[in-house]
Order: structure tokens, then C-alpha cells, then sequence
């Protein structure tokens, strides 16, 4: 699926129903650590990872940027490093130039003012006024893989993101799991309305079934009995 696709069908959903999605389609639910938050808030993203390993020098943010495609995201891996910021203004003004779309970084940014002038969307951990003062030897996977948090990325997986954070999911399961998104939220909106006018959730769900069966079935789970009668509650 293309980034202009991609971008198009997660404009009509959230990073949550994309989560979702994960859990429905039985793909693992990798989400970046929950201190990575948008620069400027209400800020989305959608698009093919573009890895890139920092060690001290923005040079594999250019090559990066050679090598990407249109609306890809910049996935910045430095570390979780909380001394040091490693991307700024330039860098942004430069990956909005070259056509990526947002940036993701496992670690700290600067130039806050400069990067909400911009408008690229921008994902970190913070901001801290001192950029790297440190060269350390180049990865040998620094242009293939990107570490955040606990989970390590690369282009064969699509960045989605919101005010709710980040998450990764391969692209071989990207149109399965934005299928099963969709049908969250359209359920989820049924169920919203219908509760705007005077009908509860607890009703919708037959919730009182749920209990009822519970005492006869101990082991059966809310989830279990909302996929029997079409309800869209993950959480």
C-alpha cells in the first residue's frame, strides 16, 4: 500500500483503532514507549518507516533521505538518550523538503519553535537545548533497522501515529489490520450515538447475558461475548 493510501484511509481513524485492529487481526501490538508524544499536538502520521541509527552526527539522516520514498517516516533511533537532543530544525526543514511526511525519534529533539513553524510532524521523547557531543562508530544496520523502546523497525513496516502516541505494523499485514480498524470505529460510532440517545452500552452489549453466562461459564470473557453479540469494546 502506498503512502498517500495509507495516509488517506488513517485520516478517518486513530492510532486506538488501529491498536484494535492489532489485537482483532492477531497481530503483536507494538507501540512506542508511551513518553514519545507529538512536538505539536494534534499532529498524525502514516507512512512506510525509513530507519536511521544515530550516533553523533546528522549525516544518516541525509543519506536517509536520499533512500526514502515520498511520505515515508524518518524513524530515529538514538538510543532513548535523555542528554542530548540529535534532531532539530535543519533536519526537519531538510525531511519535509525531501518529501518524507513525519519523523519519529526514540529520544530528544530541539528547536521546538522552529520545528512547529515547520509543520512536519514531529514525534519524541522531549526537547533539551544541547544537540550530540559525542562520534561514536556507525551501526552496521544503520540505515536498515531503527530501535523504539523494545521494538526494532525498518521498511518493511508503517509508522501510524496521533495524540495517543505510536505504533508499528508490518506492511504485509497493514490492509488487514486497517480493515479491522474500520469496522472498530464504524461499530464504535453506532454505539456512541446510540448512547447519545438514551440507550447504554451495558445495553448494547447485553451486558446482564454476560453476567448470566459468566455464572455458568467462569472462564468466558467480556471480549468472547462481545465478539457473539457484534460489540467493539478493546479496552
Amino acid at each position: 500500500m502506498q503512502n498517500d493510501e495509507l495516509q488517506r484511509r488513517f485520516a478517518a481513524l486513530t492510532a486506538a483503532h488501529i491498536a484494535d485492529g492489532c489485537i482483532r487481526a492477531n497481530v503483536l501490538v507494538r507501540c512506542a514507549p508511551s513518553g514519545i508524544h507529538a512536538v505539536s499536538p494534534g499532529d498524525r502520521i502514516a507512512g512506510r518507516v525509513s530507519p536511521a541509527r544515530h550516533v553523533g552526527s546528522v549525516d544518516v539522516f541525509l543519506e536517509a533521505f536520499d533512500s526514502a520514498s515520498p511520505g515515508d517516516v524518518l524513524v530515529v533511533d538514538n538510543d532513548g538518550r535523555l542528554d542530548e537532543s540529535c534532531v532539530g530544525d535543519l533536519a526537519t526543514i531538510e525531511a519535509q523538503t525531501a518529501g518524507l511526511s513525519a519523523i519519529v525519534i526514540w529520544g530528544l529533539h530541539r528547536d521546538t519553535a522552529e520545528i512547529r513553524a515547520i509543520g512536519l510532524p514531529v514525534f519524541s521523547l522531549g526537547a533539551l537545548p544541547t544537540g550530540p557531543q559525542r562520534l561514536e562508530p556507525r551501526h552496521p544496520d544503520a540505515l536498515i533497522s531503527a530501535s523504539v523502546g523494545e521494538w526494532t523497525v525498518g521498511s518493511n513496516d508503517v509508522a501510524f501515529g496521533d495524540d495517543d502516541g505510536v505504533l508499528f505494523v508490518p506492511v504485509a499485514r497493514v490492509e488487514e489490520v486497517l480493515a479491522f480498524a474500520e469496522t472498530i470505529r464504524n461499530t464504535e460510532r453506532k454505539q456512541a450515538e446510540q448512547i447519545r440517545n438514551g440507550v447504554s452500552l451495558r445495553s448494547q452489549v447485553r451486558f446482564d447475558d454476560f453476567l448470566a453466562r459468566r455464572s455458568t461459564e467462569p472462564s468466558l470473557t467480556l471480549r468472547e461475548h462481545l465478539r457473539d453479540v457484534g460489540g467493539e469494546i478493546e479496552v
